[in-house]
C-alpha cells in the first residue's frame, strides 16, 4: 500500500511539473509574479539628437528603459552609460524596445551637442534616444514621471537647481513605471535585463493612463 501511494504521488508530482512547464510556455510571464505599476508618464515633449520632437505617444507601445545624464560628466555617467551599452547590445535588435537619455544640463547638451555625443558612442538612434529640452520640463519629467528624484526639490528655484541620479527607470508598453534600478550596479543591471523580456512579452493596455502616485 506504501508504495502504490508513493507511485500516485510521484505520478501527479510529474503530471503537476508537465503542466507548469506546458503553461509557462504557451503563456508569456505564467508563474512569474508581475513587476508592480509604480507611476503613470505624465505627457511631455522633448526634443531628439536630431532636433525632431519627441512625445509621450511616439513612446507608446514600446518598454523602455530612462536616464538622465550630461555629455561633460567626468564621473558617474560615463560608468551608467556603460552599463546602459550592456542593456543596449542585449536588444538592440529588439522591435519594440527603446533606451531613453535624457540631459540634466539642457543649457550645455543642445540637440546637436546630443548628436555628436551619440555618434562619438556609435549606437543606433532608433533604439537609442537622446532628448533635451527645457530645464523644468525634463527634471518634472524626472521627479513626477520616472521617479528617479524626490519631486519635493521642484520647490527650489529652477536655475538653482541641478539633479545627478545614477537610476534608471523600466516603462512598459503602456507608459507605466514599473521598477526603479541603480545603474552602477551590476546585478541590478541583470535583472533590469530580465524584467525587459518579460514586459516585452506583455501587451499595452487598451487604455491610456493620467493617475500617478503623486496626484495631478
Amino acid at each position: 500500500m506504501k508504495n502504490k501511494w508513493l507511485f500516485y504521488l510521484g505520478f501527479f508530482a510529474v503530471l503537476a511539473t508537465g503542466f507548469y512547464f506546458t503553461m509557462t510556455q504557451l503563456i508569456p510571464g505564467f508563474g512569474t509574479p508581475k513587476l508592480p505599476v509604480l507611476n503613470v508618464v505624465k505627457p511631455f515633449s522633448f526634443t531628439n539628437q536630431d532636433g525632431k520632437v519627441i512625445t509621450n505617444d511616439q513612446l507608446w507601445g514600446k518598454v523602455y528603459v530612462t536616464e538622465y545624464f550630461f555629455t561633460t560628466c567626468p564621473n558617474i555617467c560615463p560608468m551608467m552609460n556603460t552599463n546602459m551599452r550592456k542593456v543596449y547590445d542585449t536588444y538592440k535588435d529588439q522591435d519594440g524596445f527603446v533606451i531613453v537619455s535624457h540631459t540634466c544640463n539642457p543649457e550645455t547638451d543642445s540637440a546637436s551637442r546630443l548628436k555628436w555625443f551619440s555618434d562619438s558612442m556609435k549606437v543606433n538612434t532608433n533604439r537609442w534616444w537622446f532628448l533635451t529640452g527645457r530645464k523644468d520640463s525634463l527634471y518634472n519629467a524626472a521627479r513626477n514621471s520616472y521617479l528617479l528624484d524626490d519631486p519635493k526639490n521642484n520647490l527650489q528655484k529652477i536655475e538653482d537647481q541641478f539633479m545627478h541620479t545614477q537610476f534608471f527607470a523600466l516603462v512598459d508598453r503602456s507608459g507605466q513605471v514599473r521598477k526603479i534600478y541603480d545603474g552602477l550596479k551590476d546585478k541590478e543591471i541583470d535583472q533590469l535585463k530580465l524584467d525587459i523580456e518579460a514586459l516585452l512579452k506583455e501587451p499595452p493596455s487598451t487604455k491610456r493612463f493620467s493617475n500617478n502616485l503623486f496626484g495631478n
